[in-house]
């Protein structure tokens, strides 16, 4: 299969589901996308593309931009650092509260990497921005550059791009 016909397959993979995780929200289920090898190792491709060669290690942010992330730094031949939910990491070196569209919550991370590395920040979805900003801050308050920041989805409408800045999407509503 072609890269484009992947990435197509990738796109319909991709289930809304209404009203989940409260009444209002519209959950994008990727579980689909992940079990299609294909469709992964395009979507994979697509998130380090526009980055490859201008990062040292990729970050993922709690939970399903784990997943992501794990599987571009593999690509990208690099190692992964999580971004948790607060309480999930032994000795965190920093923390960053943050909104989310149906509540707050907090990340955080260790310092386990050399002052002024390169890291490519990956998350799943882009709504309002908030993970993704807290994410841009807790990277940057531990001395670390944001290489560029990659996600799977982008929900238009919602002002994330706006909070974020500049970020590269594979898919868009």
């Amino acid at each position: 299969m072609t890269p484009s016909l992947a990435l197509s397959r990738a796109e319909s993979l991709i289930r809304a589901i209404p009203d989940y995780p409260k009444p209002g929200i519209l959950f994008r289920d990727i579980a689909p996308l992940l079990a299609d090898r294909e469709a992964l190792d395009a979507t994979t491709e697509a998130l380090v593309a526009p980055f490859r060669g201008s990062f040292d290690v990729v970050a993922g942010i709690e939970a399903r931009g784990f997943i992501l992330a794990g599987a571009a730094a593999i690509a990208a031949g690099t190692g992964f650092v999580p971004i948790r939910k607060a309480g999930k990491l032994p000795r965190p070196a920093a923390a960053v509260d943050y909104a989310l569209e149906y509540g707050t919550a907090t990340i955080e991370m260790h310092a386990d990497l050399p002052a002024g590395s390169r890291i490519l920040l990956i998350d799943d979805v882009l709504a309002t921005g908030g993970t993704l900003a807290a994410g841009q801050q807790i990277v940057e308050r531990l001395g670390y550059v944001v290489a560029g920041i990659s996600v799977l989805f982008e929900i238009d409408g919602l002002g994330g791009r706006d909070r974020v800045g500049d970020v590269h999407t594979v898919f868009r509503s």
